[in-house]
Order: C-alpha cells, then sequence, then structure tokens
C-alpha cells in the first residue's frame, strides 16, 4: 500500500461510503441494505487488520500520521506589547500508537461480527444501518484523533446513533434505556469538555518558530498540552510570554474531571447503573458493540489524557484508582451471583472486569499497564461473543431468565459449545484471552498495593461461581418442559461465522500473547518512564 496513502482517513470514513450507498436505496430491500451493511463494516476491517500487520514495532511508537489545518480562530487579547495576534487553532490531526492500534483493529471486528449478528432486526433496517455505519466512524475517530476537539466531536457522534439505535430497536423498555444512556453519557461530555477547554486556554499554547512575527496558537494538539503539561508553570510561562497557566490547584481539577468524565463511560461504580439498562434492553448486535468497543473509550480516556496529560497526580492518587478497582470487581462479581436474568449477569460482569482495567492502571508500571490493555482487548472479545449468544439463545427461546433455560447442550450442542468456550474465557482459564489479562494486572499491582491486588484476587473466586452457575444451567441444568421443542435450530451460518471468529481471536489471544503485546511494548515502556520519572521527582 502507498506510503502517503491516509489509511487512517480511510479507515475512520469508509463506513460512510455504505451510507451513501443506502441512501439511494429503497427501505423494503431488505435483504440487499442488510449486505451493503455488513460487506461495508469489512472495508476498514481489511484495512485494520493491514495497519496491524505493517505497523513497525521498532520505530516511533506514534506513526501513520495525518495532519491538516482545519479551524483557526483570531482572538483579541491586550495586556502583552510583545505578542502580536494570539489563534485558538485546532487541527484534523490522525495517529496511531500501540495502544489505539489495537483498540482499530477490535473496533473494526465487533463492528463486523455485530453487523452479521444484525440478522437478529426486524424493522427499519435502511436507518438501522445507517446509524450502525455512523456510530463506527465514530468510534474509529475516538481511538485515532489528536486533536482534543477531534476527538470531543467523534466521542459525541457515538452518542446520537447508539441513543436511536438503543431507543427504536431495544427491548420492551427501551426508551428509558436511551433517555437514561444520553443522560449519564452526556453529563460526562459536559465534564468532559469543560476539562478541555481549560486544558486548551492554558497548556494548549504553541508559539510556530517559523513566523516572523509573535504569534501564539492555543491549539488542542494532544502531544502540545502533554509537553507544557509536563514543564513546571514557570519554565512555560516565561517561554511562551503569557500569563495563562495551570496551577498545581487546576492540576488537580481538571485530573479528577477527566476522571468522573472518562468514569461514567467506562463505567466506575457509582456511575454504572445506566449501563445496567443498556445492556438488558438493547439488542444483542448493538449490545456487541457497547460492551465490545464503546466502554473501553472510558478506559482510553483514563490512560491517554489522565495519565499521559497528569502522571504525577494519577501517581498519587493510585490508591484511589486501586480501591475503585476493587470495589468495581467485588460489586459487579457478588451482584452477578444473584442475578436471575443472564444478560444482568453479564452486565455486572463487566463492570466487575472493568474493575480489572482500573487496577491494572494503578500498578504504574509496565506489567499492571499491559495487563490493562490486554484486559480491554480480552473483554472486548468475550463479552461480544457472549452477548452474541445470548441473542441466539433469545431468538429460540424467547427468554434470558435462568429459571426458564436449561439443558440446551442437546438443543443446540454447537452454541452451548461456543458459550462454555466463553465462560471459560471469561473467568480467565489458562490458554484463553482471560487469563493473560487478569496475571498481568495482578501482577503488576501485587508489586506496589499488595493488600488491594490480593482482596481483588477474590472477584476471580466469585467470577468462576457466576460464570458456572449461569454457563451450567443453561447448557447442562434441568431440561426446561417449555424449551423441549421439536425443531430448535443450531447455529445458522451468519450467526456461526461471527461465533468462529471471535473465538479464534480469543484462542490467539491467549495463546500467542506477544500478538498484541509486541505493539504495546515500546508505547507502554515510553509510559512507563514518564510515570518513573515523575514518580522519582515527587519522592524526591
Amino acid at each position: 500500500m502507498p506510503a502517503n496513502l491516509p489509511i487512517l482517513s480511510m479507515i475512520a470514513f469508509s463506513p460512510l461510503l455504505g451510507v451513501l450507498v443506502l441512501l439511494f436505496l429503497r427501505g423494503d430491500k431488505g435483504r440487499l441494505i442488510k449486505t451493503v451493511g455488513i460487506v461495508t463494516t469489512l472495508i476498514p476491517l481489511i484495512l485494520a487488520a493491514w495497519l496491524y500487520v505493517d505497523y513497525n514495532y521498532q520505530g516511533d511508537p506514534l506513526q501513520y500520521k495525518e495532519s491538516l489545518d482545519w479551524i483557526k480562530v483570531p482572538l483579541n487579547h491586550e495586556g502583552i506589547q510583545q505578542i502580536t495576534s494570539y489563534f485558538f487553532e485546532f487541527k484534523y490531526s490522525l495517529a496511531v500508537d500501540g495502544i489505539s492500534l489495537p483498540l482499530v483493529f477490535l473496533t473494526a471486528l465487533v463492528s463486523s461480527m455485530a453487523a452479521l449478528a444484525s440478522v437478529y432486526i426486524k424493522k427499519r433496517w435502511k436507518t438501522y444501518f445507517i446509524l450502525f455505519l455512523l456510530l463506527e466512524t465514530g468510534m474509529f475517530g475516538v481511538f485515532l484523533a489528536q486533536d482534543l476537539f477531534l476527538f470531543f466531536l467523534f466521542f459525541e457522534i457515538t452518542l446520537v446513533p447508539m441513543f436511536f439505535l438503543i431507543g427504536i430497536w431495544g427491548y420492551m423498555n427501551r426508551e428509558q434505556a436511551a433517555n437514561r444512556f444520553l443522560l449519564y453519557n452526556g453529563l460526562g461530555s459536559a465534564i468532559m469538555l469543560i476539562a478541555f477547554l481549560i486544558l486548551v486556554t492554558t497548556a494548549g499554547f504553541n508559539q510556530d518558530p517559523s513566523q516572523t512575527e509573535a504569534i501564539i496558537y492555543y491549539s488542542g494538539d494532544i502531544h502540545t498540552i502533554a509537553h507544557n503539561l509536563l514543564q513546571a508553570p514557570e519554565a512555560y510561562v516565561n517561554q511562551a510570554n503569557t500569563p495563562f497557566f495551570m496551577s498545581q490547584g487546576m492540576k488537580w481539577t481538571v485530573f479528577i474531571m477527566l476522571l468522573v468524565a472518562f468514569g461514567i463511560k467506562l463505567p466506575i461504580f457509582p456511575f454504572h447503573t445506566w449501563m445496567l439498562k443498556v445492556h438488558t434492553e438493547a439488542p444483542p448486535a448493538i449490545v456487541m458493540i457497547h460492551s465490545g468497543v464503546l466502554l473501553k473509550m472510558g478506559a482510553y480516556g483514563l490512560i491517554r489524557f489522565g495519565i499521559l496529560f497528569f502522571p504525577a497526580e494519577a501517581h498519587q492518587w493510585a490508591w484511589v484508582l486501586a480501591l475503585l478497582g476493587v470495589i468495581n470487581i467485588v460489586y459487579g462479581a457478588l451482584l452477578a451471583m444473584v442475578q436471575k436474568d443472564f444478560k444482568l449477569v453479564l452486565a455486572y460482569s463487566s463492570i466487575s472486569h472493568m474493575g480489572i482495567v482500573l487496577l491494572g492502571l494503578a500498578a504504574f508500571n509496565i506489567s499492571g499497564l499491559q495487563g490493562a490493555v490486554f484486559q480491554l482487548i480480552s473483554h472486548g472479545l468475550i463479552s461480544a461473543l457472549m452477548f452474541l449468544l445470548v441473542g441466539s439463545i433469545y431468538e429460540r427461546t424467547e427468554t434470558t431468565q435462568l429459571d426458564r433455560l436449561g439443558g440446551l447442550a442437546k438443543n443446540i450442542p454447537f452454541i452451548s459449545g461456543i458459550l462454555l468456550i466463553a465462560g471459560m474465557a471469561s473467568l480467565g482459564l489458562p490458554g484463553l484471552s482471560g487469563f493473560i489479562s487478569e496475571f498481568l494486572a495482578f501482577l503488576g499491582l501485587f508489586e506496589n498495593h499488595r493488600v488491594y491486588a490480593i482482596v481483588g484476587t477474590l472477584g476471580i473466586i466469585f467470577t468462576a461461581v457466576y460464570v458456572l452457575r449461569g454457563v451450567l444451567n443453561i447448557t447442562f441444568g434441568p431440561k426446561q418442559p417449555s424449551l423441549l421443542q421439536q425443531g430448535m435450530r443450531d447455529a445458522r451460518l451468519i450467526e456461526a461465522v461471527p461465533m468462529i471468529t471471535l473465538v479464534a481471536f480469543i484462542l490467539l489471544l491467549g495463546v500467542y500473547p506477544s500478538v498484541l503485546s509486541q505493539p504495546l511494548q515500546q508505547t507502554i515502556g515510553s509510559l512507563d518512564q514518564l510515570i518513573h520519572s515523575v514518580a522519582g521527582k515527587i519522592g524526591g
């Protein structure tokens, strides 16, 4: 592929090609609409796979950079004679590193598998796939954007399609779930926007050395802001000759705002209640995307903006992240153990598994940070597979209540077998992706916060209890008379393909974790050096 080809823009906006085609199709052409929707998702999947293979593990962690001038707004400012003019400057800037690369591929893979799972959608296929593809574009943009304003724009693009996908195609209480989703995530977005505005107007300054005049740019460039924040306030006030700087108190304020904003998305207890509604009321294909990708945006934001921008504050609050992680793990696991609806079991399981991500981040070392990213990818694959299976079972039984399911292994052996594999991966069986992610996260945490690590391991025990309770009850539990109907069909080809594909990647990550650790190594290593340098200054 040519080196000058804008591969990242092609990945981000290729779903819009499908939107363009769908706009010219009649709404009653159901099969054609579904074909266009599914085939369109394969384009970014192929491009993301090529990107993953072509990524240079030995080079600059930030690769495939694309940057264009986008928004430039002059500002009237008085008080400093040496400065000719000020500008707000936002760029269309994309790039990928070892953290965002696997998340881009995960987004492409889960989106394609969810498009296949959209076979369960029964109405308004044209509108559904238009919103579906818009959502995919937003998700790609979040992981690729290198400008705060661009990141926020893509982040908001995901909210609108998701609101309608839940509210129109969900189950009985879909409108309530959609409203709660929009309320919580809208609140998180508002907090994030305020934090971003503070960052741009304080640490976002940049003076162009090529200009003969003294011109100051206040930009949203992520790396410019990170560089300025790591300097002492006096250093960059004198360097840029500007009165704007971020005091220590303001740093703490913005850090906490970002923690809350992305904590709602993750979600962190007690900001989790909206997620339970979405997991139980949204259609299976949309829950696959929500649990497999959208929740990961919260953790990605914490890493990219919380730790990268404020390593000193994050290091001092490592015990808070560890405590929140333990609460998520134990709380989610305990409530998952007593649920009667299998969808709620999986919803609380997601809360518990996202706690492992927090533990990995709280470790503040290479093992922990790798474990956190491993957990993001692993849980994305496992949860997407689980909700695909839930949709398949519901399609055949019209229930997800555990007391109304049982003995399905005889009727649908293939689906039951895949469910067993997914369950084993979720509880961390060695050889599957769940094991390596949990092992690395707890190994990293044990170095610095042993008490939290020991308490957190209780969640693994609880996970085994609720996973085995739910999965074994569905597959080999007492047979329910209402389900012993003749002709219950096992997985169709369009269902089997995404099931087998997701299982293959779960096995690949469990057996050969280097496929993920290689792109991570350099990015995580540089981040670890940053953390240790800051920790050394604090200790000094």
